[in-house]
């Protein structure tokens, strides 16, 4: 056994969780088979395995920077329901 009743109860009182004696003993078996687990798993030979960012392989859909020309204040501010001067006017959020 990795860990113990008191191990789990301890950690709970710290994150300050209340357990039930069973709910103690469900965690407690629940984190051994998990740290069974890694322990099978820190004894797979991983020295051939390139280090990766994520679990399968991903490419971003970007498109090509491309210079354009802006759309300009007046397209911008267009559909605005309301504008000042060259500027988007919105409700004041803070007091």
């Amino acid at each position: 056994m990795k860990i113990s009743k008191e191990e789990v109860g301890h950690v709970a009182h710290l994150a300050r969780l209340n357990f039930s004696e069973e709910e103690k003993e469900t965690y407690t078996s629940q984190l051994n088979e998990i740290l069974m687990y890694m322990d099978i798993l820190n004894k797979i030979d991983t020295s051939d395995v390139a280090p990766m960012t994520h679990a399968i392989s991903l490419t971003n859909a970007l498109r090509d920077d491309v210079k354009r020309k802006s759309l300009g204040t007046d397209r911008a501010l267009a559909n605005a329901p309301e504008e000042a001067g060259d500027f988007f006017k919105v409700p004041r959020v803070i007091d």
